[in-house]
């Protein structure tokens, strides 16, 4: 016999854990409307991978300060994310053998843009780098943007997170 959910119940269970809730939230930014209508980013798989993984570098970037002592709530969301990216993937009709060796290879992305994105945010408020790597990774086929306005953005959101504690960019 099928019973019926219960509503209430499902509304007041404990709230999602932190690392989900700062995927969410990279998730939603990185899905915003303007950024592709706007801002010239792709609306495609690989323009919204590139956004999504750019948003998690900044929550990493963030997370380096004195709130995530030990990097165990970093490693959390980066190992989240990799679960997502590989439930996205197999969503898509990646089979198992292949998994890994996909896997390794988003793996070497992820870290290859982070490296990138941290060095162009060492550079500001020179903001040439940050907009060659985003012209490089976001924009990629899209030559006709100028990175401008998404690097303007970028640099806008991390000067955001800064000021931010982990507790505030979560509610």
């Amino acid at each position: 016999m099928f019973r019926r959910r219960d509503v209430q119940a499902e509304a007041t269970r404990p709230a999602e854990s932190l690392p989900a809730r700062l995927y969410g939230w990279a998730e939603a930014r990185s899905r915003m409307p303007h950024l592709y209508t706007d801002l010239g980013a792709p609306d495609t798989v690989e323009g919204r991978f590139e956004l999504l993984t750019l948003h998690i570098v900044l929550l990493l970037n963030r997370l380096k300060s004195d709130d995530d002592p030990g990097g165990a709530l970093g490693q959390a969301l980066f190992d989240l994310y990799l679960s997502n990216l590989d439930g996205a993937m197999r969503e898509m009709g990646v089979g198992d053998l292949a998994m890994g060796k996909r896997m390794r290879a988003l793996g070497k992305v992820f870290y290859g843009r982070a490296s990138a994105y941290e060095e162009a945010f060492s550079a500001l408020p020179d903001r040439s780098p940050l907009e060659a790597v985003i012209g490089r990774t976001v924009l990629g086929d899209a030559a006709e943007c100028y990175p401008g306005p998404l690097a303007g953005y970028i640099e806008g959101l991390r000067r955001e997170l800064a000021g931010r504690s982990v507790d505030d960019l979560v509610r």
